[in-house]
């Protein structure tokens, strides 16, 4: 048995307001989007799109905004995951049923937000969209520097900096050509101007969403920005930490690694994994994972999209259609939802409990100590064997048969185990 150091729970920066005050500071930002999403989540008007222009209107009037403090609020509730669109019909998020008593749910609402600064504001018109999405991803670093400086940064300096990074990512893209080359004083000037434009962009972008204040000439990050930013640069150390090397799998690796970890080691496994790749893609190829035959992969890779939280939702909520997937996304979106862990087990009915039961089995009969498959039984809900074997027998489980094979070469009760095996003959056969 090994031990490992583990790294200590990181402070903020000194100065940093408790989360109880950051949280309030989330709240002032999104207020107007919380209006709106009660609005359009509320039963007396369902089916409310406020984009659409009479409901538009009615939304102006009800809650005494312009129709273009409307819009802007109605994508921010969008962003902060505060309403769902399920078809034309607008519904209330979780976050907006815990916005008054949950400042956690707040604060990750916010920093969705943050996340999408450049949807919120719209980009200049007439720059390539190559251009622009060059700027958002050289902000972090721009971010970086503010963050650090822990005051008031001048323009020139955040300037120099998106030049310098864009120029990297050229590089990077090898988009620099051959050899010496001169470039034009009419061309160095043109790119100088279109930097400067979109550093404008997003300094206004950042601000809109009460990441930083804008002074004559300088950015400060504000105490909210502050906080997001040093809790991104902390996932990159955590991702930069990752024991074994998981950090550089593919997913099936990763969760293999993670496997025969605790609960809380694991989740910093997956955080930091995460932590190194893009979220879509990174939900992607765990989905993928979950699909194959391998039970304990798509077990752990559902704990895996926990970490991921409010970015997975969609993508969890689209698979409940796929039977293998079905037990597994539904107690995801319970939890997600706020269902209490314990309690979520009650969302499924009796098949999809019973396939869940099949599925863990194959898990432990592959990768599992005989003991724990035996104890596996006392979680099954139909409370006794016979009933057990009659419904596992009856749902359809392509692990059935092994499943049951192995239970009775380990169960110690020679009856029991002759009776599981006749049930596991029976599938086999196509019997009754």
């Amino acid at each position: 048995m090994t031990t490992r150091r583990t790294r200590p729970a990181p402070r903020p920066p000194e100065g940093t307001p408790p989360p109880a005050e950051l949280a309030r500071q989330a709240r002032a930002v999104l207020a107007d989007a919380v209006r709106i999403a009660h609005w359009a989540a509320d039963g007396t008007s369902p089916g409310s799109v406020p984009l659409a222009a009479r409901a538009l209107e009615r939304a102006a009037a009800a809650l005494d905004l312009s129709p273009a403090q409307v819009m802007a609020g109605w994508d921010r509730a969008r962003l902060a995951g505060l309403i769902e669109m399920h078809g034309d019909t607008a519904r209330p998020g979780w976050r907006l049923r815990a916005w008054d008593r949950d400042d956690s749910a707040v604060l990750r609402g916010w920093v969705a937000l943050f996340d999408a600064w450049s949807l919120v504001h719209a980009s200049p018109d007439g720059i390539e969209a190559t251009a622009v999405a060059e700027a958002v991803e050289a902000v972090p670093q721009v971010l970086s520097l503010l963050q650090l400086s822990a005051g008031a940064v001048t323009v020139p300096a955040l300037l120099d900096l998106l030049g310098q990074r864009v120029a990297e990512l050229h590089e990077e893209r090898c988009e620099v050509p051959y050899g010496p080359q001169e470039q034009p004083a009419s061309a160095v000037g043109q790119s100088a101007d279109l930097n400067a434009l979109l550093l404008d962009w997003a300094l206004e972008g950042l601000a809109s969403v009460g990441a930083l204040t804008l002074g004559d000439g300088h950015a400060t990050l504000t105490p909210l920005g502050n906080w997001a930013v040093w809790v991104k640069l902390e996932q990159i150390c955590v991702a930069a930490q990752s024991p074994a090397g998981n950090i550089e799998q593919p997913a099936a690796d990763m969760l293999l690694g993670c496997a025969r970890l605790t609960p809380g080691p694991a989740r910093a496994e997956y955080r930091a994994w995460l932590a190194a790749r893009p979220v879509g893609s990174a939900v992607a190829e765990l989905l993928a994972v979950a699909r194959g035959e391998d039970a304990l992969l798509r077990g752990l890779a559902f704990e895996a999209l926990r970490v991921v939280g409010a970015p997975a939702e969609p993508v969890v909520r689209s698979v409940v259609t796929e039977t293998p997937l079905r037990p597994y996304a539904l107690l995801w979106l319970a939890e997600y939802e706020g269902t209490d862990p314990d309690d979520a087990q009650d969302v499924l009915s009796r098949e999809e409990a019973t396939w869940l039961w099949v599925d863990t089995a194959a898990a432990v009969a592959d990768h599992g100590e005989t003991g724990l498959l035996v104890r596996h039984l006392d979680s099954a809900v139909q409370g006794t064997v016979p009933a057990l074997l009659d419904e596992v027998r009856a749902i359809g489980h392509p692990r059935t048969v092994q499943v049951l094979v192995a239970l009775a070469a380990a169960h110690p009760d020679p009856a029991l185990a002759k009776a599981v095996r006749r049930a596991a003959f029976q599938v086999h056969t196509g019997g009754v």
